[in-house]
């Protein structure tokens, strides 16, 4: 296993015909698929089995015509109705809102093929279990909700109209990652962005730019960079070039197609480090051959001493919230810089500088527009509650979710925290299967800090002590806990925290529910006051946890589940939310950005 520019080359199957994730996607030029896509429901999957379930050569990825009168085709593409891509079918189609199962998407565009030029085909994200066909030609496989991939597509098109058709399935299963339950809602669909994007035959396939630790007194800085090419090629020079620094460094690709760690020294007066009060990006230009792409990189170092938090050497308390990726005013799957920089701003005004994106990894304009805002970020795998946790497949499921999850933002200054899991029950194999995930991204990454969500276990009345075999392998100790909502909030002036290890503390949940506008006594739940109390006696008894480096409380705003169901007040949403659904603020969002003013 070689470890090239913080990604890790290994023998895991992407699926057929797959490539490894392009670095930077937005850099290339691109054609969007996005827009009107037509759209199948195919509740028992008679477009892909036949009836005996045996895969049919017929299917529906055939976009097959009548040639005759007498022939018989039961489907029709181009007679069915068009959804929103990116897009969920939950929102879309009032009879698809609770639906789980298959769906068909159908998308024509023109094309034509240009000599030395490759395409790619690029999913930002397809929840949960995909075939892609083009042209009726079946090109991969892909398994997973949140993570991108993309397939080499150029000798499948055709000059003039082409078609691509996606199966998509979002049924769950206990094996799965996420598994059987969840608490948020199972948006089904293409979910992302889909473009068509151009590369040279030889394009660069990734690269790492990553500043390197030092003393704070130390006169100079050195940035690491390094590449991999999409082709194990030798002698191909790569320039990378950092205008406002008057930085440039010429490279030469070794018979492996990469450059290792090779250094820029820069004096530190120079080198304006990215921080929550200064977001400062710079544009990176690297060109390969003939070919360049730009990104905005920012620098900074994130690490830990004892129980601190360390950004840029200095002590930092993370004033968090906890996010799902779900769009504000009235649901669906985030997708859009709009709905990041709505969902952003409401955190802003809380006072923070840190968001917790729960619970899988959130789309690419999410996490760069946080990076702009000066927003740092945990992000996450799902690895939620109860995993198939001797089941190798699911293992492998997780991993490939936590590669792509790098591969894609491994270069964003403001993303800190790499996580493994949120509340999963205690066993061997579980932390055989957790153990085997934070040794893994450690390869991927060794720049950032490894923490998961952990449950508090060891309670005994007012004592609650944290103890966790996989506190070994995380760099940051985080727990959930809900006093005052599965217990009573009385109970928080008398509680005690034991948390026997010399690492930093983030409470990466709290918080209980209320409904925007339901007033009433603090002792009566679902109102704002009880929240508004539960948050004032949560944050005077976290104020006591020795280490505490930051928290997340649970959650920015209102979001959709399955798993609530009261009339009247729930209604299908997780009432947790310190904002409605509509942005509008809850008396407990006062209470938290007030203690937030204090640290």
């Amino acid at each position: 296993m070689a470890v090239l520019c913080g990604i890790v080359s290994t023998s895991v199957v992407y699926g057929e015909s797959a490539l490894p994730l392009i670095q930077n996607v937005n850099a290339y030029e691109s054609m969007s698929l996005n827009g009107e896509w037509n759209y199948i429901v195919d509740v028992q999957e008679e477009g892909y089995y036949d009836y005996r379930m045996n895969p049919t050569r017929w299917g529906f990825f055939q976009n097959a015509k009548p040639r005759k009168p007498e022939d018989l085709i039961e489907y029709d593409f181009d007679k069915s109705p068009t959804m929103q891509i990116p897009g969920d079918w939950n929102t879309q189609d009032e009879r698809l809102f609770f639906y789980e199962g298959t769906v068909w998407f159908k998308k024509s565009f023109l094309a034509v093929p240009m000599q030395d030029i490759r395409t790619l085909l690029y999913f930002g994200a397809v929840n949960y279990d995909c075939h892609v066909y083009v042209n009726t030609q079946h090109i991969g496989h892909h398994i997973g909700g949140f993570t991108p991939f993309n397939y080499d597509i150029t000798d499948l098109l055709k000059e003039g109209e082409n078609t691509i058709i996606v199966k998509v399935d979002n049924k769950r299963h206990a094996e799965d990652v996420p598994t059987q339950i969840f608490d948020w809602w199972n948006y089904g669909g293409i979910t992302r962005d889909v473009r068509l994007v151009k590369v040279t035959p030889v394009y660069l396939e990734d690269y790492s730019l990553q500043l390197q630790k030092a003393d704070a007194k130390a006169k100079n800085r050195e940035i690491s960079f390094s590449a991999k090419l999409n082709k194990a090629e030798a002698g191909h020079n790569i320039t990378v070039s950092i205008p406002e620094l008057k930085l440039k460094k010429t490279f030469i690709t070794d018979s492996d197609g990469t450059i290792h760690s090779s250094l820029f020294t820069i004096h530190s007066k120079k080198l304006s480090l990215w921080s929550p009060e200064n977001p400062k990006r710079y544009r990176v230009d690297i060109s390969l051959d003939s070919s360049v792409i730009s990104d905005s990189i920012g620098f900074r170092t994130i690490e830990t001493r004892d129980k601190q938090i360390l950004l840029n050497g200095q002590p930092i308390f993370l004033k968090g919230i906890s996010i799902h990726n779900e769009k504000p005013n009235g649901g669906g799957r985030a997708n859009t810089v709009e709905d990041a920089h709505t969902l952003l701003s409401w955190a802003k005004e809380l006072g923070c500088n840190f968001v917790r994106l729960a619970h899988y990894p959130h789309h690419e304009e999410m996490v760069r527009e946080a990076e702009r805002m000066g927003i740092l970020v945990w992000s996450e795998i799902p690895v939620y509650w109860t995993i198939a946790w001797k089941n190798f497949k699911t293992y492998e499921n997780a991993q490939n979710q936590l590669r792509d999850m790098i591969a894609r933002d491994h270069n964003r200054a403001n993303v800190i925290i790499w996580s493994i899991a949120n509340e999963t029950p205690h066993s061997k194999e579980r932390d055989t299967f957790l153990g085997n995930l934070a040794q893994y991204a450690r390869t991927l990454d060794n720049t950032r800090l490894i923490s998961m969500a952990m449950e508090v276990t060891g309670a005994s009345n007012y004592v609650n002590r944290l103890n966790d075999n996989m506190n070994k392998f995380v760099d940051v100790v985080s727990f959930n806990q809900y006093i005052g909502w599965y217990r009573d909030v009385n109970d928080a002036p008398k509680m005690k925290w034991e948390i026997p290890y010399n690492k930093p503390v983030i409470v990466s949940e709290f918080g209980g529910g209320a409904r925007y506008g339901l007033h009433g006594p603090k002792n009566q739940r679902w109102t704002e006051e009880f929240q508004e109390n539960l948050y004032r006696e949560n944050c005077a008894m976290l104020d006591k946890i020795e280490g505490l480096a930051g928290t997340t409380p649970w959650i920015l705003k209102d979001f959709r589940s399955p798993r609530r169901v009261l009339p009247g007040v729930q209604d299908y949403y997780n009432r947790k939310g310190l904002f409605s659904d509509r942005g509008e603020k809850k008396l407990a969002f006062y209470v938290l950005r007030n203690w937030y003013m204090t640290k």
